[in-house]
C-alpha cells in the first residue's frame, strides 16, 4: 500500500463516454488504485477530426490530467491512441514532463490479437479516424506479420451509442451493414477487433450479423492486463502512483448528461465535475 499523502491517480482520457468501459475494468482489477477520468464530451466524437484536431485536444487533456497529479495517463480512445500518441510520447513528454508517461489501447490489444485466431485472418471494425490512420495495421503487421487484416469504418457507431439509440431497430440496419462489409472482404475471418470502447455496447447486436465461431475481440480485459503488467515491470511508477481508492470523474460537458450517460457505461452511478481543457 502506498501511504502517500498526495494524490498521484491514474488518468484516464476518452473522447467521451467509451473509455468508461475501460476504466470500468481498471477499477474492478485494481480497486486500490486512485483513478481521474477525463470525457471531452464537448468536442465528441474524434472519429472524423483531422489529425492536428485530434493531437491538439488529446494533449491539452493530457496536460490537464498531469495538472490534476497524474503521473500515468491511459489514452482509453483508440483515435487519440492512432493520432496522438506517438507524437505526445516522442516530442511533447521529453519537454513537459519527462519523468510522467502516456499510454494507447492499439498497442496493447495488437499484442494479443494473434491468439484469437485459428484463420489468422483477422477483422477490424473502428471509427473513420482509427481506421484511416492505419495504426491497426501498422502495430499487427509489425508484431504479427503472418495475419492478415481487412477493416472498415463504422462512422455511425459511435453517435448510435451516445445518443442511446442503438437498440432501436434502425440502429440494426447500420451496424449489420458494416459487418457484412467487413466478412464480404475476407470471409476466412474468424476474429474482429472492437477497434472503439464504445463498441462493447453493441456486442449482442453485433453477434446476429456473424457466424458464431467468430470471435469479438474487446478492449477492457486487454488493456486492463496490459496496464497491469506495466506496473509490474515499472515499479518506480507503480510507487508514485496514490492507493486510496478514490475515483474522480470530469467532463467538458453538461455533468447531468454525463452522469445520465456514462452510468450505462461504466454500470453503475458516479458523480462527475466540469472542467475547462
Amino acid at each position: 500500500m502506498n501511504n502517500n499523502n498526495h494524490s498521484a491517480p491514474i488518468g484516464v482520457f476518452d473522447s467521451g463516454y467509451g473509455g468508461l468501459t475501460i476504466l470500468r475494468e481498471f477499477v474492478n482489477r485494481l480497486p486500490a488504485y486512485d483513478f481521474v477520468y477525463l470525457g471531452d464530451n464537448a468536442r465528441s466524437p474524434y472519429g472524423s477530426r483531422s489529425f492536428q484536431a485530434v493531437y491538439h485536444y488529446t494533449l491539452e487533456a493530457v496536460k490537464k490530467l498531469f495538472g490534476l497529479g497524474c503521473p500515468l495517463v491511459i489514452l482509453a480512445c483508440n483515435t487519440s491512441s492512432a493520432k496522438a500518441l506517438r507524437s505526445i510520447q516522442q516530442t511533447d513528454l521529453p519537454l513537459i514532463a519527462p519523468d510522467r508517461r502516456v499510454l494507447g489501447v492499439i498497442r496493447p490489444t495488437a499484442e494479443t490479437v494473434e491468439k484469437y485466431t485459428l484463420s489468422k485472418h483477422v477483422g477490424i471494425l473502428g471509427t473513420p479516424g482509427t481506421i484511416n490512420s492505419g495504426s491497426y495495421l501498422l502495430e499487427i503487421e509489425k508484431l504479427s506479420p503472418q495475419l492478415t487484416v481487412f477493416q472498415e469504418a463504422c462512422p455511425m457507431w459511435v453517435s448510435l451509442v451516445e445518443n442511446d439509440e442503438f437498440n432501436n431497430p434502425g440502429a440494426e440496419y447500420f451496424i449489420r451493414k458494416n459487418v457484412e462489409n467487413l466478412l464480404a472482404r475476407d470471409p476466412r475471418i474468424d476474429a474482429i477487433i472492437l477497434g472503439c470502447t464504445h463498441y462493447p455496447l453493441l456486442v449482442d447486436i453485433i453477434r446476429k450479423f456473424i457466424p458464431s465461431h467468430v470471435k469479438l475481440i474487446s478492449q477492457d480485459n486487454i488493456v486492463a492486463d496490459s496496464l497491469i503488467d506495466y506496473l509490474n515491470r515499472h515499479p518506480e511508477m507503480n510507487n508514485r502512483i496514490s492507493k486510496l481508492g478514490n475515483i474522480q470523474f470530469f467532463t467538458t460537458d453538461s455533468i447531468e448528461l454525463f452522469e445520465k450517460r456514462g452510468s450505462v457505461f461504466f454500470r453503475k452511478p458516479f458523480h462527475a465535475e466540469q472542467i475547462d481543457l
